[in-house]
C-alpha cells in the first residue's frame, strides 16, 4: 500500500505538468478526415511517439496508407502485459461559430454547476482520455521506476474516419501486440461521481438498399397510377421491419440474440432509468423500442434495424411532378450476443426479396460488419477492476452495456484472441464531436488515479 499511496501522490503532485503537457497535445489539430490536416495527424502521432519514449518506452511510428499508427512497448519481462488502445485524431470542427473560444486553443472553464472542464476538441474524445493513461504510467516511473505489468501502447489516427487501416495492421502485427488483456478508455461514467465498466458493445452492420423500376424518370402526370414508385416501395419495406410492438420482422433475427441474465436484467431496472428522463434531453418522451423491454436495454442490450437516410426524386426548391427512377435507404443493424453479420445480411435481403414487386429491382450495398463484445460476467480482471475504480471514487462502478460500437474490441478478440475492459471517464455532457466540447478536470485527475490503482491490482 505504501507504494500504490505514493504513487497515487505523484499523480496529484504532478497535475498541473500533466495539464501541460495534455494542452500541447490539444493544440495539434490533428483531424483526420480532412486530408489538408494530414500533416497535424502525423505531428501528433510523432508528438505520443515521444512522450512513449520519454516514459522508457520503445516507440514506433508506422506508416500506413492513411494515417499514421503509433506502437509502444515495455519489455521488462514481467509475468503479465496489457494492451492499451486510444486514438489521437479528432472530429471536424465545424461550426466553427459555435465554439466559444479556437478549438485547438485549449483552456480551462466552469460548467454552471462549479465543475472545473478542460475546453478543446479532443478533450475528451480521445486525448484527454488518452492522457489519463499515459500519466498513469508517468507516476509509475517516477515513485517505482519501472511498471507493475509490461504495457504495448496502440494509438492510431484515424478512429474518427472509420479505421480504414487498422485490420489490416493488426493481422500484420499480431506478434508485437499479443497480450494478456487490452485496456480502451473510449467511454464514460454512469455520472460524474459514479464510474462504470462497459462489459458489452452491440456490433454493426451497415447496408444501403436502393429500389430501382422504371429506366429513367417518368413525368407523374402521364405514367402516375400506372408506373411503380420506387419511393413507394422503399417506404412499404422500411414500414414493414418494425411491428407494432417495436420488434424487427426480418426473418431469423432474433435467432442468435441470448436473454440478459435476470439479476443483470434487476440490477439495470434499479438504476431507474426511464423513458422520459433519457429521452427529455432530445425532446422527445416516449421510447419508440420494444414494448417489453427496459429503456436500457433497448439501448444497450437488444439488437436494432434503424434508417439513417432515406433519399430519391427530386429534392431542390419548388415542385418537379416525377415519379423517380430509383430511392434509397442508408440502414444501420445494431448487432447483440451471438448475432452473425453475415446472417443478418441474409435474413435482409431475404426480407426485401419478399417484398419487391416483380418490376422492380433491390441493389445491396453492405459495409464490412462487426460482432459484437461482452466481457465475460466472471472475469478476474473484472473484478479487479471493478475493485479499483471503487477504492478511488468510494462507490461501486456500474457494469454496463453500450448500444454503440467500437469493431477495434470485436477485433481484438477475433484477431489477438485478448478480451478488452472498457474504462474511461467522460461524461454525458462533454459535448463529444460538438463545438465547445470539454472534459471535467476531475475525470482527468481522478481518471490518472484510477490507472493507478488499476494497472497495480492487475500485476
Amino acid at each position: 500500500m505504501a507504494d500504490l499511496d505514493a504513487t497515487l501522490q505523484a499523480v496529484d503532485d504532478g497535475l498541473d505538468a500533466a495539464l501541460s503537457r495534455l494542452f500541447g497535445f490539444l493544440k495539434i489539430a490533428s483531424i483526420s478526415t480532412d486530408p489538408a490536416h494530414a500533416a497535424d495527424c502525423r505531428a501528433a502521432a510523432d508528438w505520443v511517439a515521444g512522450e512513449l519514449r520519454d516514459l522508457g518506452f520503445t516507440a514506433t511510428v508506422h506508416t500506413t496508407a492513411g494515417h499514421p499508427v503509433v506502437v509502444g512497448r515495455t519489455d521488462t519481462g514481467a509475468p503479465r502485459r496489457v494492451l492499451f488502445y486510444g486514438h489521437y485524431d479528432v472530429q471536424p470542427v465545424d461550426p466553427l461559430g459555435l465554439w466559444e473560444t479556437p478549438p485547438f486553443e485549449p483552456r480551462l472553464g466552469t460548467t454552471p454547476d462549479g465543475r472545473r472542464t478542460i475546453v478543446a476538441r479532443g478533450a475528451c474524445d480521445d486525448k484527454g482520455q488518452v492522457l489519463t493513461f499515459l500519466e498513469a504510467l508517468r507516476a509509475f516511473r517516477a515513485t517505482r521506476g519501472a511498471l507493475p505489468v509490461d504495457v504495448t501502447v496502440l494509438l492510431e489516427g484515424e478512429e474518427e474516419c472509420g479505421s480504414p487501416n487498422l485490420p489490416g495492421f493488426l493481422a500484420a502485427h499480431r506478434g508485437e501486440l499479443a497480450a494478456d488483456l487490452a485496456l480502451v478508455c473510449d467511454t464514460g461514467m454512469w455520472d460524474p461521481k459514479t464510474p462504470s465498466i462497459t462489459t458489452s458493445l452491440r456490433g454493426i452492420l451497415h447496408a444501403e438498399l436502393t429500389i430501382e423500376a422504371a429506366d429513367r424518370d417518368l413525368h407523374s402526370g402521364l405514367f402516375g397510377g400506372a408506373a411503380r414508385n420506387p419511393i413507394h416501395v422503399l417506404a412499404h419495406i422500411i414500414a414493414a421491419a418494425h411491428d407494432a410492438e417495436g420488434r424487427v420482422t426480418l426473418p431469423g433475427f432474433y435467432d442468435a440474440v441470448r436473454e440478459l441474465p435476470q439479476e443483470v436484467r434487476a440490477r439495470w431496472r434499479d438504476l431507474g432509468l426511464t423513458a422520459e428522463a433519457f429521452l427529455k434531453p432530445v425532446g422527445l418522451a416516449l421510447s419508440a423500442g420494444e414494448a417489453d423491454r427496459l429503456v436500457i436495454e433497448q439501448i444497450q442490450s437488444r439488437p436494432t434495424f434503424e434508417v439513417n437516410g432515406i433519399f430519391g426524386g427530386y429534392t431542390g426548391q419548388g415542385t418537379k411532378t416525377i415519379i423517380p427512377a430509383r430511392a434509397t435507404a442508408k440502414i444501420s443493424f445494431r448487432l447483440v450476443a451471438d448475432q452473425d453479420p453475415e446472417a443478418i445480411r441474409a435474413g435482409f435481403e431475404a426480407f426485401v426479396a419478399g417484398l419487391v414487386p416483380a418490376d422492380c429491382r433491390a441493389v445491396f450495398s453492405f459495409g464490412e460488419g462487426a460482432r459484437a463484445f461482452m466481457v465475460p460476467p466472471e472475469s478476474a480482471d473484472l473484478t479487479r477492476a471493478a475493485a479499483s475504480l471503487e477504492a478511488e471514487w468510494g462507490v461501486a462502478p456500474v457494469t454496463i452495456g453500450s448500444g454503440g460500437s467500437i469493431p477495434v474490441v470485436g477485433q481484438f478478440r477475433e484477431r489477438l484472441g485478448v478480451d478488452t475492459l472498457l474504462i474511461g471517464f467522460g461524461l454525458d455532457d462533454d459535448r463529444v464531436h460538438s463545438p465547445n466540447e470539454k472534459y471535467d478536470l476531475t475525470s482527468f485527475h481522478k481518471g490518472t488515479r484510477s490507472w493507478v490503482r488499476i494497472l497495480d491490482s492487475l500485476a
